[in-house]
């Protein structure tokens, strides 16, 4: 069990926050190269962003949710629909004591975590400007800079592989992630393992297996990975906890956790050892911190999953990374991993011992640049 259980959360940091109107707003990113897995191949990022105006100042979020209902259920159009038509009439025009107490507005809305977690990351990153606050602070963070892992799409062939994770470790990079699919597995395992015998790696499998490849997946414990993420179906936790008991690799859980229950149980069940914590996922990263604190207190180490955020999400997830149980580097690439120029003035950039620097300013910590704002906008709508 950790020593101290406490959560870190600083809400009582902030001060009171009015939205006098806001603003949805998709850019479209090309991707520096495709991105596949076993949900398919992605060559842009087409990202929701959620700004809020009160007082003179903007605070911005960004809504994780893809194109397609593959990872989620949830869709842009579906967040921009829910975002529009009942998630900000609710805060725009009202004061509100705290962030809480907006977001309060919208508890009648069931599901939907990734519009809700847009919105909340705009109300914190407004609260925070008006108070001076970073959100790295308000969220508890306990340290200044966090470590990076790379997350390697399915390539062509094995000796694509090996050259993208030469170039990661060179470039500094902690822990390689590398996605996988039944019959692209133990092969890539145990060649990445061959040619890079003490590099930290993991598999992600993103759902597609069954407990029936077992005898498949037992074979991977033979490779010395950090873990095998979501091996199982996106809403199971008592089959992951009949594979995490025959199984010597740790199992960590992504999908299976869209809730602070769901932790809860997954916890209970002994479903892993090892959780990914999206924000997006979850339903906000208050809610975030939430899982967080269950996992600190029950001993299973998190780390912080990445969607191909923009900087915008990419700064709250640095954040949120810094909080003190994230003790395994996560998917917080730097901007140049996935695209030629991010959307803020200052990108996020992998320092020479494999870290990102947490963002210190009020808010998100970070400037959206206007210019490429509007050479990537692909649709704007004021709300209120």
């Amino acid at each position: 069990m950790a020593e101290a259980t406490a959560s870190p959360l600083r809400l009582d940091r902030l001060g009171p926050v009015r939205v006098e109107h806001a603003a949805l707003r998709v850019v479209e990113l090309p991707l520096l190269s495709p991105f596949t897995t076993s949900f398919g191949t992605q060559t842009v990022r087409r990202a929701l962003l959620v700004e809020c105006h009160g007082d003179g100042l903007t605070g911005v979020g960004e809504c994780v949710a893809g194109l397609e209902p593959a990872y989620s259920a949830e869709t842009l159009g579906t967040a921009l629909e829910v975002l529009r038509d009942h998630l900000l009439p609710g805060v725009i025009g009202h004061s509100a004591a705290t962030v809480e107490e907006q977001l309060a507005r919208g508890a009648w809305v069931r599901g939907h975590h990734m519009a809700r977690a847009a919105l909340e990351m705009a109300l914190l990153d407004l609260a925070g400007r008006a108070a001076g606050v970073s959100l790295a602070a308000v969220l508890g963070a306990v340290t200044d800079r966090v470590a990076c892992g790379v997350s390697v799409g399915i390539q062509p062939s094995l000796d694509a592989t090996y050259t993208l994770i030469e170039g990661y470790l060179a470039a500094g990079y902690r822990r390689i992630k590398l996605k996988c699919r039944p019959g692209y597995d133990v092969e890539l395992a145990s060649g990445v393992r061959a040619r890079f015998p003490t590099a930290l790696v993991m598999l992600d499998a993103n759902s597609a297996y069954r407990l029936d490849d077992l005898p498949t997946l037992r074979r991977l414990d033979a490779f010395d990975l950090m873990m095998l993420e979501q091996p199982l179906a996106h809403d199971d936790l008592v089959d992951h906890a009949a594979l995490q008991a025959q199984l010597r690799t740790p199992v960590c859980l992504d999908e299976s956790v869209d809730s602070v229950p769901a932790a809860r149980a997954a916890i209970r069940l002994s479903a892993g050892r090892i959780v990914n914590i999206k924000a997006g996922r979850v339903g906000g990263l208050i809610r975030a911190v939430a899982v967080h604190d269950l996992c600190r207190e029950a001993g299973w180490p998190v780390w912080c999953g990445g969607m191909l955020e923009t900087g915008v999400g990419r700064a709250a997830n640095v954040a949120l990374a810094a909080l003190p149980n994230f003790t395994l580097p996560g998917d917080t690439s730097a901007s140049d991993r996935y695209f030629d120029a991010d959307i803020l003035t200052e990108p996020f950039r992998l320092q020479s011992d494999g870290t990102l620097a947490v963002p210190t300013g009020p808010g998100l910590g970070v400037e959206v640049d206007p210019a490429r704002i509007a050479a990537t906008t692909q649709h704007h709508e004021r709300i209120g």
